[in-house]
């Protein structure tokens, strides 16, 4: 997008698209909003760059009562035993019966 240059050299359409684009990109940064600065006369902070302040102490559960329909475990783990070790063992399934043969009477 070259265009004509004038008589010292210089493309002033290109520098101007060149203004432009920097400006596009760049004034956000430049013309942003900023936080305000701090108020002087705020007495609890004294001006120091200490740590900001704690958050308030919860006030207690956020979380309601156990649902009446929540079933408690089965197992509880209380020491370095395994849960398979804790609970009871699995009853095996009886394989499938073998099918009978047939037994072949006659000659044929």
């Amino acid at each position: 997008m070259a265009g004509r240059p004038a008589a010292d050299g210089t493309d002033y359409v290109g520098l101007a698209y060149l203004v432009l684009g920097l400006l596009v990109a760049f004034g956000p940064l430049l013309i942003g909003r900023r936080d305000p600065p701090p108020e002087s006369d705020d007495p609890g902070r004294g001006g120091g760059g200490g740590p900001p302040d704690r958050p308030p102490p919860p006030r207690g559960p956020t979380h309601g009562a156990p649902l009446p329909d929540a079933l408690p475990a089965r197992v509880r783990l209380r020491d370095h035993r395994r849960l398979a070790d804790r609970l009871p063992a699995r009853q095996r399934r009886r394989g499938p019966e073998p099918v009978p043969q047939r037994v072949r009477i006659g000659g044929r």
